[in-house]
């Protein structure tokens, strides 16, 4: 039988199971041993992590050929502009590769808890939220799109892979997929 996990991982967290001499692990939230990370998310991202004892699976879950949409909770600094917006939802010239393009809206800030430690405060810039739905996942693409045109990333949550998402768990919870 195959395990599927799903975690809402907190902020500071590193995605491995072997120690780490300055972060908390992945082994300080899951009990389970055998399950391997069906992707990552950096140290300082949050939210759904899928990890499983199944390679195939994990493949499937984690591999941009299967264009699995990945659905993100982006708080930016400033209040991005239509053309900007365009660019992300178009596809951004990182230099090494052009991103594919992107589902991107504004969103109201979703109803989270604060982080710790806490996001960069400006007193004289806004920040606002943008939900970007991905089709692909390169090494921080989304911190680097946006940082591209010009709204940098304060905070990352993944919500959701698929028809996975973190709905019903609360940073630092996980729970056993039904398969």
């Amino acid at each position: 039988m195959t395990t599927l996990i799903l975690f809402n991982k907190p902020y500071g967290v590193v995605c491995q199971f072997s120690p780490h001499e300055k972060h908390p692990t992945l082994k300080n939230f899951i009990p389970i041993t055998h399950v391997y990370p069906a992707g990552r998310l950096d140290t300082d991202s949050e939210g759904l992590l899928l990890l499983t004892d199944n390679g195939s699976l994990q493949y499937k879950l984690s591999h941009p050929d299967h264009h699995l949409p990945k659905t993100y909770w982006v708080q930016v600094e400033g209040e991005p502009s239509d053309k900007a917006i365009k660019e992300l939802r178009t596809g951004v010239n990182l230099g090494p590769y052009t991103t594919r393009p992107a589902l991107v809206k504004q969103i109201d800030p979703p109803e989270i808890p604060s982080r710790n430690p806490p996001v960069r405060y400006r007193k004289s810039i806004p920040t606002n939220w943008l939900e970007i739905i991905l089709n692909e996942g390169k090494n921080r693409q989304i911190r680097h799109m946006t940082a591209k045109v010009g709204y940098p990333t304060l905070r990352l949550i993944r919500y959701s892979i698929g028809n996975y998402n973190i709905s019903s768990l609360n940073f630092g919870q996980w729970s056993i997929q039904d398969n």
